[in-house]
């Protein structure tokens, strides 16, 4: 893989509330299956309370990264946050985060950050991280490049109680600074891929949601989006084929042989059987691309299915046509059956550990405390599974990885990284595990409080020493106008 230089990610820091909702719990209370939510969900997922909102989780994330990694807060020249929590729908998340994060550095008798700074927010679904993170690349190797940046991915992930969604919720916020001497991870947007197409009843939060809204104590507008779940998958699987399949495209030789040399794979990640299941139709697609003895093999798994191997290439190169389906009242459930049907027979193959769990496998376990992320939920894996193999000794120097990101919508970014030298002292600093300490698990009836923008049975919490929501603006006169905007303060 050649790169611009080394631009890229030299560190990572989080934040999540301390509300923890367990899934083995929530089992409990819901009558839902616990062996099977494990395995295809997760453990638990964090909920935010009223003295916090996406704007304090990501300066939050911001002021940990500036602090542990003793950055200098006027070097840096680009700030983004991608998030589509944002409860102001004229401010840029980064100015509030910014004003945030100047006023506690000050505190701390260290200067603000550059007055010349740019502060873009990004929305496109669980993407913006994503897009922040290749404008911060761009910006570094332009006109940036004697400068840092930092890019926060954050969000709250709600969906309504009893819908499909909610095993799925989760908050918080992953920052990430970018050098042009990357101690990370170097990035080569030249061999990047990526895919975008509207499919109208995927995932959505209209405006119209909002009317008739009781808010509750904390005065935030419950955002629980309109989403059509199996649709959503099938959208899910069809842009990340598509991202893949360009990326692929680009270095030439071998899919198959590419896949298989990559040293770790990370995604977006909903909830952990997801990008599992994408990332096995991946490989089914990299050996239909190939020909030869990609063919050969992918004939095995026809074979074993009951499949015709003519079949499934023509399959692979067809379009779904998912849009015109749901514009018909017609919802897609899987956009490629019999390439799906191919995957059993995948699991049942020798080469299965190695080529899916071995590529997916950094991190995961961490990635399972998280729940949801949204736009967070790529950058918090990508960390564990830095931290995880720093930890565990596992050999990453110079070896290729993907980050495979995607919005629901759709749009998916294939980004290729190789892991520099001397990342292991860079990986020491993230401490993403350490994000989760300090959890207060809810019951059932906090967590349906908090659900509702109530506190009247929060339970005590370890000392909060960050950003928090003091109060939210209430006054509508000609004199004078705040109503809904949020006021903080930093101990």
């Amino acid at each position: 893989m050649e790169s611009l230089g080394n631009v890229g990610i030299s560190g990572f820091a989080a934040f999540v509330p301390p509300y923890r909702v367990s899934l083995e719990s929530w089992c409990d209370w819901t009558g839902n299956s616990w062996d099977k939510t494990r395995a295809v969900i997760g453990r638990s997922f964090r909920v935010t309370g009223p003295q916090h909102n996406v704007y304090t989780m990501a300066a939050n994330a911001a002021l940990k990264l500036i602090l542990e990694h003793d950055v200098d807060p006027r070097r840096v020249g680009y700030l983004a946050v991608g998030t589509e929590s944002g409860t102001d729908n004229a401010t840029s998340a980064a100015v509030i985060v910014r004003g945030l994060v100047d006023q506690a550095l000050q505190a701390r008798g260290l200067p603000p950050l550059a007055r010349d700074i740019e502060a873009p927010e990004i929305k496109q679904a669980c993407l913006g991280g994503v897009y922040g993170l290749k404008g911060a690349l761009r910006y570094l190797a332009l006109d940036g490049a004697q400068r840092q940046a930092i890019v926060i991915a954050a969000d709250v992930a709600e969906y309504a109680l009893g819908s499909s969604g909610e095993p799925t919720q989760g908050a918080g916020a992953v920052a990430m600074l970018l050098e042009a001497n990357a101690k990370l991870l170097a990035i080569d947007l030249r061999s990047a891929s990526n895919a975008s197409a509207y499919r109208a009843l995927d995932f959505r939060k209209p405006f119209s949601r909002y009317c008739g809204q009781t808010l509750g104590e904390d005065q935030r507008p419950r955002d629980f989006p309109l989403f059509n779940g199996k649709y959503s998958t099938a959208c899910y699987v069809d842009a990340t084929m598509a991202s893949l399949g360009g990326y692929l495209r680009k270095q030439g030789g071998s899919p198959a042989a590419h896949v298989r040399e990559l040293g770790a794979v990370f995604m977006h990640r909903p909830y952990h059987r997801m990008p599992m299941a994408a990332w096995m139709m991946g490989y089914l697609f990299a050996l239909g691309a190939e020909g030869g003895a990609g063919h050969d093999e992918l004939a095995r798994y026809c074979a074993a299915s009951g499949i015709d191997l003519a079949d499934v290439l023509a399959e692979m190169r067809a379009d779904p046509q998912l849009l015109g389906h749901a514009l018909g009242g017609e919802l897609v459930d899987e956009p490629y059956p019999l390439t799906a049907r191919l995957t059993k027979a995948l699991k049942e193959a020798p080469e299965r550990g190695a080529l899916i769990e071995g590529k997916l496998k950094l991190g995961a376990e961490v990635a399972k405390e998280f729940g949801n992320l949204y736009c967070a939920s790529l950058p918090a894996w990508l960390a564990a599974g830095l931290e995880d193999a720093a930890a565990s000794g596992v050999e990453l120097e110079g070896r290729d990885i993907l980050l495979i990101g995607y919005g629901s919508g759709d749009a998916s970014e294939v980004l290729p990284a190789r892991v520099v030298a001397g990342w292991r002292a860079a990986a020491a600093k993230t401490r993403i595990q350490a994000a989760l300490d300090g959890a207060v698990d809810i019951d059932r009836d906090t967590y349906q409080a908090l659900h509702q923008g109530r506190a009247d049975t929060l339970p005590a919490t370890p000392e909060d020493k960050g950003f928090r929501v003091e109060r939210v603006g209430k006054v509508d006169t000609p004199a004078f106008q705040d109503l809904g905007i949020e006021y903080y303060s930093c101990a």
